[in-house]
């Protein structure tokens, strides 16, 4: 008969986690491996944890209370978790479930000792690993000691740390329980940690192991130093033996204390290299029966491996399925070239997978393309290097990282296909306006006719429309005609920059030359929202309503208000032209501003506060205005050199090419998100229906479906609502992830670096994408609608999609995470005016809201002024 209250870890698998916690499902998983050898022990199981629980009536109260806690709430936090756990402790254990665990004491030998661990349902997850939450005792002897540290564990679901970890994972407090894990001590003469991928380049080839003396504690708490080596197939290939010069280790009376280690030992390494390569064999081989990479702690006891501890590492960034096949791969950020590199919903995902131009595989929430054979193809590299170069700087240098590595990417010869023609066609077109005009006017046709059409169909058919309609849209981002144009004001660009520099030693000479450029999308919509604030500023009513507004519908309440009608048309005509965007915009499923039109209202409200009425046709003359003097001026200087009169004529013609397309480089992306958002009402309206049918609790559900999964539940009207919990959590888990920049089939991942020696010392190194120095606050955001800005402030932000332009007019400078001379942040800044730089690594973290910072838009770095040096009101330089 098996016991309600007590499980042996032989009786147990990796199924039972609800029964016996993560940490006893996954030692009994490891007693059954072929070679692994685990203490013996028994679990006690959450049957016995809810038991308890039910003899407490005060516990529901207590974790009401805690359960309404906001996680920054510490000091309410640590009251409030001690008192549930001296109501843990205090509780008395009921007879049945001491007697249970008393007869299992007597079956593994009842005046042996133990170790008494914790075990929760929510641990050693694969999403979340828990580690360290609940407490844990060593060298436990005697069944009175056993049964009151069994009610410590209990209680170490409320420790602070615990509760604050549970509420920063949306893990409910009461859908946790706690079983324990009691053990056979083990004696260990070394013991430590083994890392089967490594956890700082999260290679999955290279094995690490951390080892000291005595008991594991040592190393753990942080007391000593351990020996690490680093093993890749079955060879060391780095070791560092650190002095040891203490042990934790079991005291006879019960319990463990400090010991000091003798001079002569402390250098010497706690495990032979024989016993290192055992160890990672051992590691390997619950890494594949788990079928992940795994964080193991070990014990060497009487010169032999036991381990007490396996959990995946979560910390991983996921390698892409494709991996798989045996070869060598590397795989580049789609997030860092589109300027979005947030996790996405598996509808987003399969949406531009279905959409793009390329191939593009899924990992971690988000979307790689596989570089392999365009680095391995002397024909398509450089152009590829260049491509990235413009993206993101630090990408090109990650993919030179891998390529200077022998043979990882082998060289294909010269001939061998490599995929197609990369870095955009020579642009021969003409320097002709109405080519741009052209352009517009047919993708404009072609999205009036999508709206048309797609109104006529729901249901299946409405997924079979879609795929057509998807082909469109792959037809208009591949017209060469397009390809000609974006490339035009890209290479003219380049031309005058390098020209210029070489010519007159003029830096960057193109961001003056771009400014006001005419038909940028993307610039206007900033532009445009300054026009809705002058409308609304002489409505103090309006201005009033909006500061408080927290509900979408706002709109259809401000015509009770003084000048509201006017304030309601100007907000909507703007939706009507740009409410299809948003932050990470090439997600579907991530709300629009006509969906959530509350997130304009801080933007409306610092061009209130922060811009002069009628800013936005004077800032458009002004930057007008400069970019032909400085034509002028480049042009007189040039004439003034040998061959001057031929070098001004080469450079009148580039700055008419670039003010004639750099505009269009904005455009294809306003089209792509315009016809997003058509695919997106009309998927949302199918979900409306299932919801009306009782097949889906949610409209939002459907984010969690791939297109094709969509397709299905909407054909079959039955839909996997355990699917869609797995995808939600999964979601959760890849926002925690920080996605690299490459990423190899061996799982490192790289994030490239800057190579160069005109950072001064303590700046932080990145890519000047528009010139000139500007001191002021960094305003340090993640989000567009917590701007609040004041005068002066310099946005410092991880990315910039189209959406934050409307926030660049009331900036006076740019830094962003990630980034290149060609991205949408870059162009913009280049046409406001604004210095900025960009692929700046951790800015966000490193840069504090509020300090004042110092950026070199024509350098490329960034400054943290010290306290001293802090002057009030901003210098331009």
């Amino acid at each position: 008969m098996i016991d309600k209250y007590v499980r042996g870890l032989d009786e147990v698998d990796e199924t039972q986690v609800a029964i016996v916690g993560g940490k006893g499902a996954r030692l009994g998983a490891l007693s059954r491996i072929d070679g692994i050898r685990v203490p013996a022990g028994f679990c006690v199981t959450t049957d016995a944890f809810r038991r308890v629980l039910a003899d407490v009536p005060s516990i529901d109260d207590q974790l009401d209370h805690l359960s309404r806690l906001r996680p920054d709430d510490r000091e309410a936090i640590r009251d409030r978790s001690a008192e549930i756990r001296r109501t843990i402790e205090g509780a008395a254990l009921p007879d049945d479930v001491a007697a249970a665990i008393i007869r299992a004491l007597g079956r593994h030998g009842e005046d042996d000792a133990y170790a008494v661990r914790s075990s929760a349902t929510a641990e050693d997850l694969a999403t979340a690993s828990f580690a360290g939450q609940q407490d844990t005792y060593l060298n436990v002897t005697g069944a009175t000691a056993i049964l009151a540290h069994v009610s410590r564990c209990w209680a170490s679901l409320f420790t602070e740390r615990a509760v604050t970890y549970r509420q920063r994972n949306g893990i409910d407090h009461r859908a946790v329980h706690l079983a324990v894990v009691v053990q056979k001590m083990a004696f260990a003469q070394a013991a430590g940690v083994l890392f089967t991928a490594d956890p700082v380049t999260s290679n999955r080839k290279v094995a690490t192991v951390e080892a000291s003396f005595g008991l594991g504690e040592a190393l753990v708490s942080g007391l000593v130093n351990p020996d690490a080596y680093r093993v890749r197939d079955g060879v060391i290939v780095d070791r560092t033996i650190s002095a040891k010069r203490l042990a934790i280790q079991a005291l006879p009376t019960g319990g463990t204390g400090k010991q000091a280690i003798s001079p002569e030992r402390q250098e010497q390494p706690a495990l032979t290299d024989a016993q290192v390569l055992r160890l990672v064999e051992v590691g390997r081989r619950i890494e594949a029966h788990f079928g992940d990479p795994q964080d193991i702690e070990w014990c060497l006891v009487d010169g032999d491996v036991e381990i007490v501890q396996s959990r995946p590492i979560t910390t991983l960034f996921p390698i892409p399925a494709a991996a798989g096949d045996g070869e060598n791969h590397v795989y580049l950020s789609v997030g860092h070239q589109q300027m979005m590199t947030d996790a996405m919903k598996p509808l987003g995902l399969s949406m531009w997978q279905l959409t793009a131009m390329a191939p593009m595989h899924e990992a971690g929430g988000r979307l790689f393309v596989d570089a392999t054979r365009l680095l391995a193809s002397p024909a398509s590299r450089a152009g590829f290097l260049r491509m990235a170069e413009t993206s993101d700087p630090l990408t090109k240098d990650a993919l030179e990282t891998v390529l200077a590595r022998p043979d990882f990417v082998p060289t294909l010869p010269d001939g061998a296909p490599s995929g197609p023609p990369v870095g955009g066609a020579p642009a021969t077109i003409e320097n002709d306006p109405a080519i741009v005009a052209e352009l517009i006017a047919r993708s404009e046709a072609s999205l009036a006719a999508l709206r048309r059409d797609i109104a006529t169909v729901t249901g299946p058919e409405l997924f079979d429309f879609l795929l057509k309609a998807f082909e469109e849209h792959k037809r208009l981002l591949s017209d060469p005609l397009s390809m000609q144009a974006i490339m035009a004001g890209m290479q003219a660009t380049w031309w005058l920059n390098e020209q210029l520099g070489e010519w007159l030693g003029e830096k960057n000479a193109a961001d003056t030359l771009t400014l006001s450029a005419p038909g940028n999308i993307t610039s206007e919509m900033g532009l445009a929202l300054l026009d809705v604030a002058d409308v609304i500023r002489p409505h103090p009513e309006v201005v009033a309503f909006l500061r408080d507004v927290d509900d979408d519908g706002f709109l259809d309440e401000l015509p009770k208000l003084a000048g509201g009608t006017q304030a309601r048309d100007a907000i909507r005509a703007y939706l009507d032209r740009y409410g299809m965007r948003c932050v990470g915009e090439i997600d579907i499923t991530r709300p629009r501003w006509s969906e959530r039109p509350t997130t304009l209202v801080p933007l409306i409200l610092d061009n209130i506060r922060l811009v002069e009425p009628g800013a936005a046709g004077r800032r458009f003359a002004q930057g007008r205005q400069e970019a032909q003097q400085k034509r002028e001026e480049l042009l007189e200087r040039l004439r003034a050199l040998p061959d001057g009169d031929r070098k001004a004529d080469e450079t009148a013609r580039m700055i008419d090419r670039v003010r004639t397309f750099i505009g269009y480089r904005e455009y294809p992306k306003y089209a792509i998100i315009s016809r997003y958002f058509v695919y997106k009402q009309a998927l949302l309206a199918e979900a409306e229906r299932l919801v009306r049918a009782g097949v889906l609790r949610h409209n939002y559900h459907i984010a969690y479906l791939t297109f094709s999964e969509l397709h299905d539940v909407v054909r079959t009207h039955q839909v996997d609502d355990h699917l869609i919990a797995r995808r939600r959590d999964a979601f959760r888990w890849h926002q925690t992830l920080t996605p690299p920049r490459v990423l190899t089939s061996e799982g490192e991942a790289i994030a490239g670096a800057y190579r160069r020696d005109n950072v001064p010392t303590g700046a932080l190194a990145g890519l000047g994408v528009s010139g000139g120095v500007v001191e002021g606050r960094a305003r340090v955001l993640l989000d567009i609608a917590e701007a609040e800005l004041e005068p002066g402030d310099i946005l410092v932000t991880s990315y910039t999609d189209p959406s934050w332009s409307p926030l660049f007019v009331a900036v006076e400078g740019l830094v962003t995470e990630v980034g290149g001379l060609m991205t949408h942040g870059a162009v913009i800044a280049r046409e406001y005016g604004l210095p900025a730089v960009v692929g700046v690594a951790d800015a966000t973290r490193l840069i504090r809201d509020g300090q004042r910072i110092r950026v070199h838009g024509t350098d490329g770095y960034v400054e943290i002024l010290p306290p001293s040096d802090e002057a009030d009101g901003r210098a331009q330089l």
